[in-house]
């Protein structure tokens, strides 16, 4: 019979081949997807895919139009979703760290956070585009802002709760008042942390489709102004690629690469700044 030692370093072993195993999956599959996005998407690239609007079918152009509305509605879902975010965070953490309230409503951001895009576009498609009538830009910023803001709820309540407790009693030694420590002294040093959130928040909304389908819908046509529909990468990409115009599926691998190389460099940079924190710390 083994010993439990030998029991025990065999299940190790085994665990950890598996775990090599899943992960070298993992990577694989990633590595093709990676590959397949440069091998079709780098070719597709041109000056006009920045100069020309989404052409109508079987002809050439670009993607300026959708550039500038995904540009526009994530930026409308920043502007919403991050304030809103970063104030409950802080209430969680500084509030309600260890009540009964503050973990319901962890809870919930966490069903949130899990939550289908596909039904937080419906929820939005219900609340205001029908009431309003047509499709709209503000819809799609507003349903983009309701995906994002359960990230920065979590990353912003964790990097506050890592915050040491001195930090908190130097500070209200001195006679500060907590609204002031909160602002002043505790934003300021977990700010690497906080901002992290907000651009892997960005990333994650970057490439939803599903509830701009339900919000924006897309736009052939240059459109300035968010309170009508609004062209959008997204959405670009999956009607393109769905046709049987080679030119569109160019600039639907085009369109793709562009996102990937984007959501790619969001996630370095959060990366930086997170370890750059944790150095200053």
């Amino acid at each position: 019979m083994l010993g439990l030692r030998t029991r025990r370093q065999i299940a190790n072993r085994a665990m950890v081949g598996l775990s090599m195993l899943a992960t070298a999956v993992g990577l694989f599959w990633l590595g093709w997807i990676m590959l397949t996005t440069l091998r079709y998407g780098l070719g597709a690239l041109s000056t006009r895919l920045f100069t020309q609007m989404t052409p109508p079918p079987g002809s050439e152009g670009g993607l300026l139009n959708a550039f500038y509305g995904s540009f526009v509605m994530v930026l409308i879902a920043i502007v919403l979703g991050t304030p809103i975010g970063v104030l409950a965070g802080t209430f969680l953490a500084e509030y309600h760290r260890q009540t009964r309230t503050g973990a319901v409503i962890r809870f919930v951001n966490d069903i949130l956070l899990s939550a289908p895009s596909i039904v937080i576009g419906l929820f939005v498609y219900e609340l205001l585009i029908r009431r309003i009538g047509h499709f709209s830009g503000w819809g799609g910023g507003i349903a983009l802002a309701i995906i994002m803001l359960p990230v920065i709820v979590r990353t912003t309540d964790e990097m506050l709760q890592l915050l040491p407790a001195n930090l908190r009693e130097a500070a209200f030694a001195l006679g500060i008042p907590r609204w002031k420590v909160v602002s002043a002294v505790l934003y300021r040093a977990a700010s690497a942390g906080i901002l992290t959130g907000v651009l892997l928040a960005v990333a994650r909304i970057s490439g939803e489709t599903a509830p701009l389908l339900f919000t924006a819908l897309n736009n052939q046509y240059w459109s300035s102004s968010p309170n009508g529909p609004l062209a959008n990468v997204p959405v670009v990409i999956f009607q393109f690629a769905m046709s049987p115009y080679d030119s569109w599926h160019e600039l639907a691998w085009a369109g793709a690469f562009i996102v990937t190389m984007f959501v790619l460099a969001l996630a370095v940079t959060s990366r930086a700044l997170l370890a750059k924190g944790k150095r200053g710390q």
